[in-house]
């Protein structure tokens, strides 16, 4: 098997063939499926080990004393050797990972072959392929927990002591200093338990990440930011705990934890920082300093760890397993939110070329995970090298049509009526003649008599079931929050009904696969996905005169999205996906428009931070699209840009307010532009109704082919692939 070690005298890092580990009595055999990168603990380490001996020696004073009391009982010659030759092999690595069992061991019944576990250890949930883990340091997954989050696991039981430690109390304020990977997991450990928290830490980035996870507020430590914050929510008394997640050699940690402690608090060392405590600060307020010994109580007692002798609960409430347990229910149950903490996955091959680019800086990220092969395949991961494009099935001899009165207005209903219904399509609707608003139908009784005052339906509810049984009921529009758009649609196409889905059909590939079931199911294929820029009649002019391609076209789209305000729903990606998974899908379908194809591969990058990202789409015949999703750029530039360029030639788009088209002659260039502006950016929701109603009423095609919405709905899953991975995903086309 392959296993990631490191030499600690040469700093040498690789992925070596060992052994595989015998599977000894008290424990389990566990084949890795991920295993998790500590960037603080581990990134010390391989840092360490390329220091020189005197760096070696200043960084570890600890190793140098007993090194000099070995001089004094062996001498120096015996010292020696022993040092260099320990220092001068192969160490192991990691020590938080999830994987399945192979094999069980004697005296164990608590799980079998084919379990997934979560392992802790620094000798015993290493970065290998298999691992021997004895009892008390693995538990079971919880049903429905992926992999990857499961193995958070360990530093999630760090983080998790280190709260216990500081015996937090509802209402209570707490301040934590340094938000890397163990810091974040402490602030939504705190949130969860009802203690509001301010957060410090240098980086920018991560005080955003820690304040969408769940802080109240963040900042620079070195500013008044934290300061301002502490005295706004504990009424200048200062916070209950301080957490000390920061490593380095700085003092200022301590200082800033005496200063915005309240008196008699609590200081609470979870990670590795200096700890030279200014005594004046300490005294006068009677701090109480607690240090937070890794995964709690059994932590570097063998007969626990190694023996598997239990603690019994009476005495010791909460032991290393028991915290393990705990933690992986939270995030089973969605308490604590993991991934948004993982920056990248990487294969488990390229572990040497992973540490290096995190020691390097290159790769900046709060949690890095190694995927081991037999993942690589697993259904509907996000970095996996290629996602299938589900296939569409129809019944032999056609879907028949949901059947409608040949006279008489199509009759609609609205599953939803908030503000893009509200303004960017009912508005149309009901000015549009042979339509009839029926029913909306809305979470709250006043949000639907909102709507129904204001556009004229006939009914307003809160029962979906109702409309969707209501046989009079020719199409239902579902405009809701993105979490509930594919099972929304996959009930009504059940119910026989024409669908308008607002983007996103789908938030994952599961979703998706089960919209397409309906499909098959029903027989009912009558649906369309709210990609309407492909309607706009600015951009259907420019196409027109842009004229047929002979060879592969180029296509750039900027998208200047702006941030989000503060609160917004779009916001909770735990929920309702990532920003670009529910707008992403407008873009992608306007670029296979114009380039009349759906794309076979996609790779996405992303800023720090994941603020603005790149995606480069490739079609069949060569061409490529690249979109750019920016939220950083100046609320004054436009919108939305597009170049598409081909054959000498160049359409260009000004957010749908300009279109250009230049043409190389023989003679000379030509040039068509739009005569005048329109009034207002049309962006085709208008004429996108009026395909779709006259479907409807006639029982023709939709406007787009439901091959072309699935292959776009994938397309914009993949990118969240791409992001992970860093490579590109091959769409590869189910038979």
């Amino acid at each position: 098997m392959k296993q990631v070690v490191q030499n600690y005298k040469s700093g040498e890092l690789a992925v070596l063939d060992v052994p595989v580990p015998g599977c000894k009595p008290g424990g389990v055999l566990v084949r890795s499926a991920y295993s998790l990168i500590s960037t603080g603990t581990e990134l010390m380490k391989v840092s360490e080990a390329g220091m020189s001996m005197l760096g070696k020696a200043r960084s570890r004073p600890d190793q140098v004393a007993k090194v000099m009391q070995s001089v004094a009982t062996n001498g120096v010659p015996a010292t020696y050797r022993k040092v260099m030759g320990k220092l001068d092999s192969y160490t192991p690595l990691g020590y938080s990972l999830c994987g399945v069992v192979e094999q069980v061991g004697t005296g164990i019944d608590d799980v079998k072959v084919g379990d997934l576990v979560a392992c802790a250890g620094n000798e015993h949930a290493l970065h290998a392929e298999l691992n021997w883990v004895p009892k008390n340091l693995y538990t079971p997954v919880p049903d429905g927990l992926a992999p990857r989050h499961a193995a958070f696991g360990t530093v999630g039981s760090i983080a998790m002591q280190g709260v216990r430690q500081g015996e937090p109390q509802l209402g209570e304020v707490a301040l934590v200093i340094g938000l890397g990977l163990i810091g974040q997991l402490v602030v939504q450990l705190l949130a969860a338990a009802g203690v509001r928290v301010v957060g410090a830490d240098p980086d920018p980035v991560r005080c955003e990440l820690a304040e969408r996870l769940g802080a109240a507020a963040c900042g620079d430590p070195a500013s008044a930011a934290v300061e301002a914050a502490v005295t706004e929510l504990t009424d200048g008394h200062g916070v209950d705990q301080v957490y000390l997640a920061a490593g380095g050699g700085s003092n200022q940690p301590v200082e800033l934890a005496a200063r915005l402690c309240r008196d008699r608090g609590r200081v609470v060392d979870i990670g590795k920082c200096r700890l030279d405590l200014p005594w004046n600060a300490y005294y006068e307020k009677e701090l109480d300093v607690r240090f937070s010994r890794s995964y709690g109580p059994g932590r570097y007692d063998p007969e626990y760890e190694l023996e598997g002798r239990d603690y019994p609960i009476g005495y010791v409430r909460w032991t290393e397993r028991r915290n393990l347990a705990c933690f992986l229910d939270l995030v089973a149950r969605g308490s604590v939110d993991v991934e948004p903490l993982v920056s990248h996955i990487a294969d488990f091959d390229d572990a040497v070329e992973t540490y290096q680019r995190l020691k390097d800086g290159e790769l900046k990220a709060v949690a890095v995970l190694f995927r081991y092969p037999e993942q690589k395949e697993e259904a509907g991961e996000a970095q996996a090298p290629a996602v299938a494009v589900p296939a569409v099935k129809r019944p032999t001899g056609g879907a028949p049509t949901p059947a409608r009165s040949a006279k008489g207005p199509v009759r609609l209903a609205f599953l939803g009526a908030g503000n893009y219904a509200t303004s960017m399509l009912l508005p149309h609707l009901a000015q549009r003649d042979g339509v009839e608003l029926s029913t909306v139908v809305t979470t709250t009784a006043l949000s639907a008599a909102n709507a129904q005052r204001k556009f004229g339906f006939a009914e307003a509810t809160t029962d979906l079931d109702a409309v969707l049984g209501d046989k009079s009921i020719d199409a239902v529009f579902v405009v809701t929050r993105h979490s509930s758009h594919a099972e929304l649609t996959r009930k009504a196409l059940l119910a026989g009904k024409t669908v308008f889905v607002e983007k996103p059909l789908a938030l994952t590939e599961d979703e998706l696969a089960g919209v397409l079931a309906a499909v098959e199911e029903s027989g009912n294929d009558r649906l369309q996905v709210g990609f309407n820029r492909r309607f706009a009649p600015l951009l259907q002019e420019a196409r027109k005169r842009f004229g047929a391609r002979t060879g592969p076209a180029s296509l750039r789209y900027l998208v200047n999205a702006g941030r989000l305000g503060h609160g917004s729903w779009y916001l909770q990606q735990g929920t309702e996906g990532s920003r670009f998974a529910g707008e992403g899908g407008h873009f992608i379908d306007t670029a296979s428009w114009l380039l009349e194809a759906d794309p076979v591969s996609v790779y996405a990058v992303a800023t720090s931070g994941n603020e603005d990202l790149q995606v480069v789409l490739r079609y069949p015949d060569g061409s490529t699209a690249t979109i750019s999703y920016v939220t950083t750029g100046a609320a004054a530039f436009p919108k939305e840009t597009l170049d598409l360029i081909a054959d000498g030639k160049v359409l260009r788009l000004d957010d749908f307010v300009r279109a250009s088209v230049f043409v190389d002659g023989g003679v000379g260039r030509k040039r068509w532009a739009s005569s005048r502006l329109p009034k207002a950016r049309d962006k085709g929701q208008s004429a996108e109704l009026a395909a779709f109603v006259k479907a409807v009423r006639t029982g023709g095609p939709m406007p787009v082919p439901l091959e072309s919405l699935v292959a776009t709905t994938s397309a914009t899953l993949a990118v969240q692939a791409g992001l992970v991975g860093g490579a590109p995903v091959t769409l590869a086309r189910a038979r």
